[in-house]
């Protein structure tokens, strides 16, 4: 009974209220004052004794003022909500302000009391002098020009390379500000800037940040290796790498035929967007005739950027372990075998090998590994003992002097210089004396069966497959589809 009678005593507000919303337009004094009348019937009522109306229950009297809240919350919003303005009585007034501009003449005249400077680039020609270079770059400075020529860093500029790219920043009278050039020494290159200082100049040297690229490019033989590269744009000095890399396999003098194709992954070097140089193979396939043989750089990270070497795919290394010569260009004049000693006067076994060269010529470590000795010992005279991996070791005697920081305990890498043929100790003439030892026993070191390089171990393979992996999808960028592999055993 109470909730019939609350449904029937708001009926009437509620159809108001759905009424006023269709409509847009609320009589908001009427709607408050039957709510004040509703609350007024609550009141009277529960006076009369009709109590059971309003207290019939707990429940229903906080259900009945919840109900009354929340209609009154409904009521405030609507009425709260503020009308759209109404814009079509607004007056508009524009507004009108003149502005100067300035005069021409005086802007002509500002431009001509600021500098005005200009930058231009230009490259070394054969037969250019300092002066032909400057005039081309618009420089008309003496001052400039005579520190260049007196300024010990700067005198470098006049070393000029025909393609050296030379950018300089010049005043419209034709003054100095800045010239730079990227110069290349001996594999280093450095940034070297010359800029007005003051009344006067200073030079600033910088190592060059160089950007690494790594380019692929592939070929097809019909006369000559050097040919075909030059055909496919491949730098001289990769298409060496790649003779190196594969000469144990292939004789590139003999064993090339027409339709031999080769794919190789380098390494080139970028300054400022200027080519500078090629750098390392990184990859490389040749397949001649039947046979296709891969190779991979690889450097264990764990040892640094010496460490590396070529492999193929299956982590076999592709070079030699030692070298047969320590020296290039020279002759043997003396063998392993038995000899008259030509000081002592006696036969004896000559343990080595003697490699006649004039005296100063670079003596090379045969393979990777610690300096052991060096120093003197009696008839080796100035000599230096090199102990390899597993139970190889080499022996250079005779000597005239070690290469700079050389000690025992040095780390030294295959083809490293360690010093220059001389004829200390026991000798008669300028010679090497070499020696090839297993187990310090010494062997012939021309007839004796040399290894392939140290291998890799477990945790290094694990790494070089995945570098491995990664370059022999480059190589199958570039095979032709028609093109069938077939690996050549070693």
């Amino acid at each position: 009974m109470p909730v019939i009678y609350l449904q029937s005593l708001f009926q009437p507000l509620l159809f108001r209220i759905d009424k006023s919303n269709k409509k847009e337009k609320t009589n908001k004094r009427q709607i408050l004052t039957y709510c004040m009348f509703s609350l007024n019937k609550f009141h009277a009522l529960y006076f009369r004794g009709k109590q059971f109306v309003l207290t019939s229950s707990r429940k229903t009297r906080i259900v009945s003022a919840s109900a009354l809240a929340l209609v009154l919350v409904a009521f405030g919003a609507a009425a709260v909500a503020p009308a759209p303005p109404d814009l079509t009585n607004v007056k508009v007034r524009p507004i009108e302000q003149s502005l100067a501009l300035p005069k021409l003449s005086d802007q002509i005249a500002a431009l001509d009391d600021e500098q005005q400077d200009y930058v231009s680039e230009a490259r070394a020609r054969a037969g250019d002098t300092l002066g032909t270079l400057l005039d081309r770059l618009g420089i008309e400075d003496a001052a400039a020009s005579a520190y260049i020529r007196a300024d010990p860093s700067a005198r470098v500029l006049l070393q000029l390379k025909p393609g050296r790219q030379v950018q300089a920043k010049v005043s419209d009278t034709g003054e100095l500000q800045r010239l730079s050039s990227t110069i290349a020494d001996r594999g280093r290159f450095t940034d070297l800037v010359v800029t007005r200082d003051g009344d006067g100049f200073k030079t600033i040297e910088t190592p060059a940040v160089l950007e690494r690229r790594v380019e692929m490019r592939s070929g097809e033989i019909h006369s000559s290796l050097f040919a075909a590269t030059d055909a496919a744009d491949i730098p001289d000095s990769v298409a060496t790498q790649m003779v190196d890399i594969f000469s144990t396999d292939i004789d590139f003098g003999a064993d090339l035929r027409r339709g031999d194709r080769f794919t190789v992954v380098y390494e080139t070097f970028w300054h400022d967007g200027e080519y500078v140089h090629a750098g390392r193979v990184l990859a490389a396939q040749f397949s001649n005739g039947p046979a296709v043989y891969r190779a991979v750089w690889f450097q264990d990270s764990a040892d640094g950027p010496s460490s590396g070497g070529y492999y193929d795919l299956e982590g076999k290394s592709l070079k030699k372990a030692f070298l047969r010569s320590p020296l290039k260009y020279t002759r043997i004049s003396s063998g392993f075998s038995m000899r008259k000693d030509p000081i002592l006067g006696v036969w004896k076994q000559h343990k080595g090998v003697d490699f006649a060269a004039p005296m100063g010529t670079p003596i090379h470590a045969a393979g990777n590994g610690t300096i052991a000795f060096i120093g003197q010992q009696r008839g080796y005279g100035n000599v230096i003992i090199i102990k390899h991996w597993g139970h190889y070791s080499t022996v250079y005697g005779h000597m005239s002097r070690f290469a700079a920081h050389l000690h025992r305990g040095t780390k030294v890498e295959q083809g490293q210089l360690i010093g220059y043929v001389g004829m200390t100790g026991w000798a008669t003439g300028p010679h090497l004396h070499y020696e090839f030892r297993i187990d310090n026993v010494a062997h012939d070191p021309m007839k004796v069966n040399l290894p392939n390089a140290k291998p890799l171990t477990a945790m290094q393979m694990q790494e070089f497959h995945g570098a491995a992996s990664a370059m022999e999808h480059r190589l199958a960028l570039l095979t032709p589809a028609d093109a069938s592999v077939q690996l050549a055993s070693r």
